[in-house]
Formats: C-alpha cells, structure tokens, sequence
C-alpha cells in the first residue's frame, strides 16, 4: 500500500471474488453464477437506455421499485434497488452498526460480512456452525446484537426454517437482523412476510442468481417504512444514482419474465438433484443445498486437489483454504451438459488418485 493510505484501513483484509479468469475457456462452476443467460426481452430493454447513457439514472429507480413491489407484495417505501445486494448489505452495516452497535454472525458463512464490519469499524462477533455445518438458532437468541444470517447459509448450502428466523428476530427486538437471502428462489422459505410483523427485520436479495443478471449488479432491500428511510439516508449520502439505467431497464423487463423465471429455477434445482446423486455415487459427503451449488468433500481427494486438479482439465469450482472446511469444495449448479463434464472429470481425478 501506498504511503497515503488511511490507517483507519491498514489492516483491512478485503473480500476476495471467485476466478473470473481470461486465459482460458473453462466450464464455470466456480461463482454461483446462474447458467442461463436472461431472455431476449430483457437484452432488448437494457439497449434501449444505451442511447439515453449521457443522462443520469432515476435515483428512486421508480418504475423498477413499483414493479419490485408488486413482485414481493410489499409497499414501494418497503423497498430499495441497489447496485448489487453487496451494496445493500454494506448500507445495513453503515446504517445500523458502530462502535456501540455490535453484529454477529456464523464463523462459516459470506465472506464479505467481516469486510463489511472492518470496513466501517464495527465490533463483531462469529458464532460457530453446529458440527453438521448447521446455523444453530438457538445462539441467536436474545443476543443484544444486531444480526446477520445468510439463509440458505454460503458456502454449505444449509437453510433455517421459517419458524426459526422468526424465533431469532422476535427475541432481538432492539436490534437489527439482517436476512441475507441471495438464495432463497432455490429451496428456501423466505421471510419477507415477517416484515408487517417485526419492525428490526431487513430482507436483502439480488438478482445475481436466479434472475441471471450478476454482470448488472442489481440487488434490493425489503423492510419496515422506517429501515428503508435508513438505508436511503445512506444511499444519498454516498451514490444517490446507484443503479444504472440499463439495469433498471434489465431487472424491470426480468421481473414480467416469470415463466422463464420458474423454467429456469426448475431446471437449476434438477439439476443439483441429480449432481448430488452421482456425487454420492463417487463416495462424496454432500450437504443438504437449499441452493444453486452444492458443498461436498471426498474421503479419495482432498478439496484442493480436487479443484487443482479439475482446474486443469477445464473445470472451474470454489476451493476455501479455511481449516474447518478446507476438506470441501463448492460447486455453482450449471446445466445438465456442464454438470456432466464436471462429474467425468471428477471420476477422472478419483481414479488418478487412486492409482
């Protein structure tokens, strides 16, 4: 770092992103990516704003809120459009989170939670999975902190029920909880209906995943009036025009495309049914994956071999070299063809080993 550097930051480690390499064609399975690209309608929506590019965007992203509304059956002061559900976890921890106002969250969870809490100096504290790799509900309890819980949890792939967030936020009234849902549209109960009952509840999901726009960057915040208020505060004080008028224009022609949208989300869960099958088959442990990736380790190869070694053949999957679960690997659901490539290959680096 440069001498110039703030030394409020100087021990800031930041979030790593998965490979988006350049040198080569891979089968990518690396990053949650969604492996359908949007329909043509939503490509169609977003050319039409290049020509108006010299403009700014609308900051209230009206048109988008309106329809985002509609879709999650809230009111459009409930909701915010973000550039990504990146930017609006981080306005979370801006908004509700200091020096006085601690967070916790799972030890095995978003890597970009921590960032978040050094970014902006904020205490922390991680609570450890269950030895299954569950979040245990019940240490959220009546905290006395604000929260934060991805749910289906990344990178296992694991899900709270809806009786069990419920429990979490309704024993923490005088604090935030922070419902990461980036997941939810793949096997997850999400908790947006809780927000007419429970004031401290902030849901954050995005449309990286199931709606297959991660290269946009649109997310959305759904919350009490009063939450919203708080983030906008935020948002004005920093990127007032944080959504850009192609993306607005793509995730409002994505939202009318519901068919595709449940096609796809079908397809994707068909998908992991049928991995964790032949997975197991080859001997792999497997967590239960309420989402678009599976999380899974073999007892023939350890977990960064096994991406190495997939690498190698063209195979891209996610390899976290963290003690507890450096054993695991973490593969993005992709089509029937590539999920097919990558279970040859994987029997291929079984049988080397073996040898």
């Amino acid at each position: 770092m440069s001498k110039y550097f703030s030394a409020k930051y100087a021990a800031l480690t930041p979030y790593v992103p998965g490979e988006q390499p350049k040198d080569a064609q891979y089968v990518k399975l690396n990053t949650n990516e969604s492996p359908f690209a949007p329909p043509q309608s939503v490509i169609d929506a977003a050319r039409l704003e290049a020509g108006k590019l010299h403009l700014y965007s609308d900051p209230e992203s009206a048109a988008l809120t309106k329809k985002a509304a509609e879709v999650w059956g809230v009111k459009k002061s409930q909701i915010l459009m973000t550039n990504g559900s990146d930017e609006a976890l981080n306005f979370a921890f801006m908004a509700f989170c200091d020096e006085n106002h601690p967070i916790a969250f799972p030890d095995i969870t978003y890597g970009f939670y921590p960032v978040f809490a050094a970014l902006n100096g904020i205490p922390y504290e991680t609570i450890p999975l269950r030895a299954d790799f569950s979040v245990g509900y019940e240490d959220y309890l009546a905290i006395g902190k604000n929260i934060v819980i991805a749910n289906p949890n990344a990178p296992t792939g694991m899900a709270l029920s809806l009786v069990q967030i419920e429990e979490i936020v309704k024993s923490n009234p005088s604090n935030v909880v922070i419902i990461d849902e980036a997941y939810v549209d793949f096997g997850g109960e999400s908790c947006v209906p809780l927000i007419e009952k429970y004031n401290n509840l902030l849901v954050t999901q995005t449309f990286s995943k199931s709606r297959s726009l991660a290269g946009a960057r649109l997310g959305v915040a759904i919350g009490n009036e009063k939450l919203i208020a708080d983030l906008n505060t935020v948002k004005y004080s920093t990127n007032p025009y944080n959504v850009n008028r192609m993306t607005a224009a793509a995730g409002l022609a994505i939202l009318g495309e519901t068919e595709w949208f449940e096609n796809n989300r079908k397809a994707i869960c068909e998908n992991r049914e049928y991995t964790t099958a032949a997975l197991k088959e080859l001997g792999f442990t497997v967590l239960d994956s309420k989402t678009n990736f599976l999380f899974a380790k073999s007892d023939k190869v350890k977990g960064k071999a096994l991406y190495e070694g997939l690498k190698a053949k063209g195979v891209l999957i996610r390899h976290f070299n963290t003690a507890r679960i450096a054993d695991y690997v973490r593969i993005t659901i992709g089509t029937k063809e590539q999920m097919d490539v990558f279970l040859a290959k994987t029997k291929e680096i079984i049988e080397e080993a073996a040898k």
